[in-house]
């Protein structure tokens, strides 16, 4: 794939290279990516666009949603009601899902987007970014419903992310390879700038937010003690811990060159089985990760086969290079394994002393 294409170009030639890929799915996603840079060119204004700090808005997470959430999720409606190629749309922003009625016909696509990952990051100028992913309509899909969106992971026909951060870039995949467009700001384009990107399998950066490290599983622990045990561990290697608290930093960074992301399950609220949703933050990096060659779990399973039990499910992530997450779940199956060895879980007879 040649470098140096246009996003409007390169989309023509997938829809000639990839069955299913139509007009009508070209033009959401065109118009998606002008949201992107639409939002990219807010974001840069900062405190000049009185863009800062929070808003009086509060999302139904019971988040206090920032200015640049709500502009941002604006951003996006505003560009997909205009293509006529969307039957509904959610967000994390929007308490129910968004159906969009048009005159003359009937949209084919449901999109689901986060509109500004890493909001908390955005006053104090830190990459953020934007999450989206698409499904198929269902059917005619005259009149969609909640349930129409509960689908697993792998009937996703698109999925990407636009990291703001010293430079704008989208990440796409459509199911065929994942590759990256660099917005030209001069010319007001994105460019494709990374084709056909790959996870390195194996890495020495791992990403968890390690306050939380009281409330993680024993499998958790396990990995990143070895981790931080480095040459003198039982790893031999030396590894080096991120975070910056946006799954699209933190994704991104993976993507060009390695490493494993964690936001695992834990015990700090027994109401939240994980912290980020999977329709709308999980299913499409879960999508994009597997397709640049790296794996995506719970820990337990593969995120892009659980099947949605609500809008704003939560689940845990653990993504990144395919040994380091395929090590993690090696440990929670040895921890189950070491549950059912326990006398509790033994065989009992009465007349054994």
């Amino acid at each position: 794939m040649n470098r140096g294409l246009n996003f409007a170009r390169f989309m023509i030639e997938q829809k000639h290279h990839i069955s299913g890929i139509d007009d009508a799915l070209a033009s959401l996603v065109n118009d998606v990516s002008r949201a992107c840079k639409t939002i990219a060119i807010a974001i840069s204004k900062g405190a000049t666009g009185d863009f800062l700090g929070n808003s009086d808005v509060v999302n139904i997470q019971g988040e206090k949603q920032k200015k640049m959430d709500v502009i941002a999720k604006q951003i996006m409606i505003d560009f997909a009601e205009r293509s006529g190629n969307l039957a509904a749309l959610v967000s994390e922003e929007m308490d129910d899902f968004y159906p969009i009625i048009h005159d003359r016909q009937v949209g084919k696509y449901m999109l689901m987007f986060d509109p500004l990952d890493g909001s908390s990051n955005i006053d104090v100028n830190i990459s953020v970014g934007t999450i989206f992913s698409v499904l198929r309509c269902p059917g005619e899909c005259l009149h969609p419903t909640a349930a129409d969106f509960l689908r697993p992971g792998t009937e996703q026909i698109c999925a990407g992310y636009a990291v703001y951060g010293p430079s704008t870039m989208l990440v796409l995949t459509l199911g065929d390879g994942v590759h990256g467009f660099t917005l030209d700001r001069e010319f007001g384009e994105f460019t494709l700038t990374h084709p056909n990107m790959r996870i390195p399998e194996t890495t020495r950066e791992f990403a968890i937010n390690s306050s939380n490290q009281r409330f993680w599983e024993e499998p958790v622990r396990r990995y990143v003690k070895e981790c931080l045990d480095g040459e003198s561990g039982p790893r031999g290697e030396n590894f080096n811990m991120r975070w910056i608290a946006s799954m699209v930093a933190e994704v991104h960074r993976i993507l060009n060159r390695g490493g494993i992301f964690m936001y695992p399950r834990d015990t700090k609220d027994a109401s939240k089985p994980g912290r980020l949703r999977l329709l709308y933050e999980a299913n499409p990096m879960a999508f994009i990760v597997e397709q640049a060659g790296g794996v995506a779990s719970t820990g337990r399973e593969r995120i892009l086969e659980l099947t949605p039990e609500s809008l704003h499910q939560r689940v845990p992530v653990i993504l990144g290079s395919k040994n380091e997450v395929e090590r993690v779940a090696s440990y929670h199956r040895d921890a189950v394994v070491e549950e059912f060895k326990s006398p509790l879980f033994n065989v009992r007879n009465l007349f054994v002393q």
